[in-house]
């Protein structure tokens, strides 16, 4: 058996792999079409997020490819029913980086709330403000998430030590008071009416795609700190910037943009648009360039649960 590796990913990848009797081929420089030219070859592919996997590719890796991994969490970048419908398995690993995610959103909120974007940039700049950057302590606060996968559930698990009430909206699943005792399940009316902190951690799906939008700020019962570690397009950032703007935000941490490139190597810059302008000259925004999930540890983990479910459904 041989897997193509389209991205690169790290060596315990490979090597665990290799450790179960499976051939490994590095394809990092090969085009969408030498792959394609070449995919009969292959019981599995191995990818990030290099170029989508649509109808047309899996019609050719049909037959030969029993499972596609994607390292990381996100599926959209594969058409996973339409590859569920031709017999193969699409599998991710989520819980390579979901600590990564909560430790990464707990840092830009704790930033955030605390105006530490303004006040570095001051001091190096020599102006001493205490008061003008007096911050927000997140004890009593009400943090609502939207979403609670692996990246939400870790996010929860980080914040009960600092004495906050936790919402979550997630109609697909049934949370366990066992497991999760200080989280409570509610729909979204209740977030938008109780919460101080939104966070977001939903899947890029047609319904999740502009879910947070003007709509939905504006029923909001009160200002809050929001948060998207998630993906760029499950938020309208126009939408967003007014709500900066009006008071209905106090502040935004965004890991991800819309604005960025399928790969999410790169920002889509031939044209920045005003809401991106206004981003980036916000002192009430603190950015990142999709790096939640991004750290050393999260590179060997990912790798190491990705080649353990590839393996399973190969053996």
């Amino acid at each position: 058996m041989k897997i193509l590796l389209i991205d690169t990913m790290h060596a315990s990848f490979s090597k665990t792999l290799q450790e179960n009797g499976i051939e490994i081929v590095e394809g990092y420089h090969l085009s969408r079409e030498e792959i394609l030219s070449s995919i009969s070859e292959y019981s599995g592919i191995a990818i990030r997020s290099r170029f989508k996997l649509d109808a047309s590719f899996l019609d050719a890796a049909a037959g030969s490819v029993k499972v596609i991994g994607r390292a990381g969490a996100g599926m959209e970048n594969i058409d996973v029913k339409y590859a569920a419908k031709l017999g193969i398995q699409c599998v991710n690993a989520p819980e390579g980086n979901r600590d990564a995610v909560g430790e990464h959103a707990i840092g830009m909120l704790l930033m955030l709330m605390n105006h530490l974007r303004r006040a570095d940039a001051e001091v190096r700049n020599g102006i001493w403000r205490r008061e003008e950057n007096r911050g927000d302590e997140l004890e009593g606060k009400t943090v609502g998430l939207i979403g609670f996968g692996n990246m939400g559930s870790a996010f929860a698990r980080r914040l009960t030590g600092f004495g906050v009430r936790i919402l979550v909206v997630d109609p697909y699943i049934t949370i366990s008071k066992e497991k999760f005792p200080h989280v409570e399940q509610v729909d979204m009316a209740t977030l938008q009416r109780e919460a101080d902190v939104v966070s977001l951690h939903v899947p890029l799906t047609d319904e999740t795609r502009n879910m947070i939008n003007r709509e939905w700020f504006t029923a909001l019962s009160k200002p809050i700190w929001f948060i998207n570690t998630a993906r760029g397009k499950n938020l309208v950032t126009v939408d967003l910037t007014e709500a900066i703007e009006n008071g209905i935000v106090r502040g935004a941490a965004l890991d991800v943009l819309e604005y960025e490139a399928i790969s999410f190597e790169k920002i889509d810059a031939a044209s920045l648009p005003l809401p991106f302008q206004y981003l980036i000259k916000s002192d009430r925004v603190v950015l990142s360039p999709h790096i939640a999930g991004w750290t050393h540890e999260s590179n060997e983990k990912i790798a190491r649960f990705l080649a353990q479910k590839m393996i399973d459904v190969l053996t």
